[in-house]
């Protein structure tokens, strides 16, 4: 991804979150402050052997989850951010069922103030995985049954990223955190390196045989949320990585929005998208959108 793209990526998402500014300021005497939300989003679809109209039968289900853990005192600010996120669907016609979405991330970020700015020294800390196994879907050309191919699965890849930077917080709803010194380990199962016909960087980069890959660049990780009118929310989550050691105009970006639209204390209609461009995972974006109705706890 070129650096003018990412340029105008960052410029959009800071001016949509300095517009919104915060709508819950963490107050100066607390301490502590923790919070989230539990979503759970059902869709299903049913036709009998007589419906003429066309249609498969078929069902989905997501559920989300989304905590913070905030600490604030003096000059100290220690943010924590867990998201998990699981989807899947299945229709009549198919012999295994599909994931729409899989994600486990834990974002920690510790920043000790400059002076009255908004400006911290930090560090940050971020772990991102998947919970289930993922497959590769294909026919089997003769006797045309469904099969599948194990391509990820829990743990496999694995990031893990340590960075020392600098922080500017203008509230917990609107931060930008910029880390010219980021470490980053993927990590891996050897099953997926050692498969006939491996080559170096098939599978997330990593070489044949092994089960770790480090890299050492700069990262930029930032995060707005505001709302865009009563009962309408949007989060914004942007991460940034460049690799110093090999092609570090190669920028990789993962970048989530979770709009929620509130019905009322339980229900509301919830809408994912995230985009993610990794050369070393694919050959252009991936992209994901998630919509539905769903009931939420607050948590």
């Amino acid at each position: 991804m070129s650096m003018k793209k990412i340029s105008f990526l960052l410029s959009l998402f800071l001016s949509l979150g300095l517009y919104a500014q915060d709508s819950n300021p963490t107050p100066k005497d607390s301490i502590w402050k923790t919070g989230g939300t539990f979503s759970l989003l059902i869709n299903q679809s049913a036709f009998n052997a007589e419906w003429q109209g066309g249609g498969t039968s078929n069902y989905s289900g997501n559920i989300v989850i989304n905590y913070d853990i905030n600490y604030e005192k003096d000059q100290y600010s220690w943010d924590t951010k867990i998201l998990a996120d699981y989807g899947i669907t299945k229709t009549k016609e198919q012999d295994f069922y599909r994931k729409t979405s899989d994600r486990f991330e834990i974002n920690s970020i510790v920043g000790r103030q400059f002076q009255d700015t908004n400006w911290f020294a930090s560090a940050l800390l971020n772990f991102k995985t998947q919970f289930d196994k993922g497959y590769e879907f294909d026919e089997d050309p003769n006797t045309g049954e469904e099969i599948r191919e194990k391509e990820t699965q829990f743990m496999s890849p694995a990031y893990t990223q340590i960075a020392l930077g600098a922080l500017w917080k203008k509230s917990n709803n609107l931060k930008v955190n910029i880390s010219p010194l980021s470490g980053r380990m993927i990590s891996a199962d050897k099953e997926f390196t050692t498969t006939p016909g491996y080559e170096d960087g098939d599978f997330f980069g990593l070489d044949e045989g092994e089960t770790t890959r480090f890299e050492f660049g700069a990262s930029v990780n930032a995060y707005a949320k505001f709302n865009i009118m009563e009962n309408i929310s949007v989060e914004n989550i942007l991460a940034l990585y460049s690799n110093y050691l090999e092609d570090p105009q190669n920028v990789d970006l993962d970048y989530t929005m979770n709009l929620v639209l509130k019905v009322n204390k339980y229900i509301s209609t919830n809408l994912t998208f995230q985009a993610i461009y990794d050369d070393n995972a694919a050959k252009g974006f991936q992209v994901r959108e998630v919509l539905g109705v769903g009931v939420n706890f607050e948590l």
